[in-house]
């Protein structure tokens, strides 16, 4: 079917695969030109459609707002764009698509007074994972700058979630984010790295082999088109990503001003969990994530179960309690713990003695009392009852 067919079909007869074909390079078109993050244009897109979008964000005039916009729209082949990245190997996921991850729609109702966040166009996506597989998948960031004791911590919560089949998402970046990664596939788990740059660059160069293989294997996103290059903006942007695919975000280690505590802001808007792994007072990298705590607005968690318990429906994954080290008096009964405390250490007491400061009867403690001799808590010498060393 040629153009010219199309511009003669009556109104509302055109091929629906036509029409969506042509909303798919409108996202193409505003997503290599549009800054991720911006929300005005997102929301413009969810009230009137990308296609339509595109027009009006065309038809800027010189001199008027949005007038760059149109210039670099104007230097956009969204065919070209997608033809060149599936040739890569890179596709090219909107709303509407099997594998688009459904709660990315929810960033249009969290974006900032500043009109900072919403919905990207799309999402630009290297690696045969699917994102719908990420719909109960947990998001693991902190500090670049990782402690030994918050490289422990991350790679030990991602093993666990990797063993019960949970994905992980992070950055790619270095420190906290590099070993969520690195810790997840290494229990054979499943991992995704969204990134703040193209998906066919490598960023951080210190991370090639990891990338590499994430998008060999697992997956690689990005809001950005291939050759995008990373900038501070583009990565606060990115964190909103994290987030909104994930279940819930635990941040291991964070300073006052780290990207992760963005990232963690961001769960909280959308009303996803934010669990924090509590760091020692005196570490400059755990400052952040303390001090969510401190204002309550994240959960402690420190282990892989307690993150599950969480992000899991109700009754599952179910945590006991924590106890301390098993102690030979805790398998007495309750009347053998009331004697037992009242048998002295160093000078023998009788039975009738005992009983009285224990408040029970004489037979009762004696009972409890040979009982006790036979679990080798006590002994009886000539002048009375006495606890044996160390019971």
């Amino acid at each position: 079917m040629t153009a010219a067919d199309l511009r003669s079909m009556p109104p509302g007869e055109e091929p629906v695969s036509q029409v969506l074909e042509r909303e798919r390079l409108a996202r193409v078109a505003l997503s290599c030109a549009v800054e991720p993050g911006d929300g005005t244009t997102s929301s413009l897109v969810r009230q009137i459609g990308a296609e339509r979008a595109l027009e009006q964000a065309r038809a800027t005039s010189e001199g008027e707002p949005g007038e760059m916009l149109a210039q670099r729209l104007a230097e956009v082949d969204a065919a070209r764009q997608l033809d060149q990245a599936a040739r890569c190997g890179i596709r090219f996921l909107v709303p509407g698509d099997p594998e688009w991850p459904a709660s990315l729609d929810q960033l249009d109702d969290a974006i900032t007074a500043d009109g900072f966040g919403g919905t990207p166009p799309g999402l630009w996506v290297k690696g045969p994972m699917p994102l719908n597989e990420l719909a109960t998948s947990v998001a693991v960031v902190g500090s670049r700058a990782a402690s030994v004791y918050g490289v422990e911590m991350a790679r030990a919560v991602c093993e666990h979630l990797a063993l019960s089949g949970v994905p992980v998402v992070s950055g790619g970046a270095l420190g906290i984010d590099f070993e969520a990664h690195d810790a997840t596939l290494s229990a054979d788990g499943a991992t995704a790295a969204v990134l703040a740059c193209g998906v066919d660059r490598v960023y951080p160069a210190q991370n090639r082999r990891l990338l590499q293989h994430l998008a060999a294997e697992f997956a690689v996103v990005s809001e950005q088109p291939p050759g995008s290059a990373p900038t501070r903006p583009r990565f606060l942007a990115r964190n909103r990503l994290i987030a909104a695919i994930t279940s819930g975000t635990v941040v291991v280690e964070a300073a006052l001003r780290s990207g992760a505590l963005n990232t963690a802001g961001w769960a909280e808007s959308l009303y996803r969990h934010v669990m924090c792994v509590p760091g020692p007072v005196t570490s400059y990298t755990s400052r952040g994530v303390n001090n969510l705590l401190r204002e309550g607005r994240g959960a402690v968690v420190t282990h892989g179960s307690e993150v599950l318990e969480l992000i899991s429906a109700a009754g599952d994954h179910l945590v006991d309690p924590p106890r301390g080290e098993e102690r030979p008096r805790d398998a007495l009964t309750p009347t053998e713990r009331n004697v037992v405390e009242w048998v002295p250490v160093s000078e023998p007491a009788r039975v009738d003695s005992i009983a009285r400061l224990c408040g029970l009867s004489l037979r009762t403690t004696e009972g409890a009392l040979r009982r006790l001799r036979s679990k080798r808590f006590v002994q009886l010498t000539d002048e009375g009852w006495r606890l044996v060393p160390d019971a």
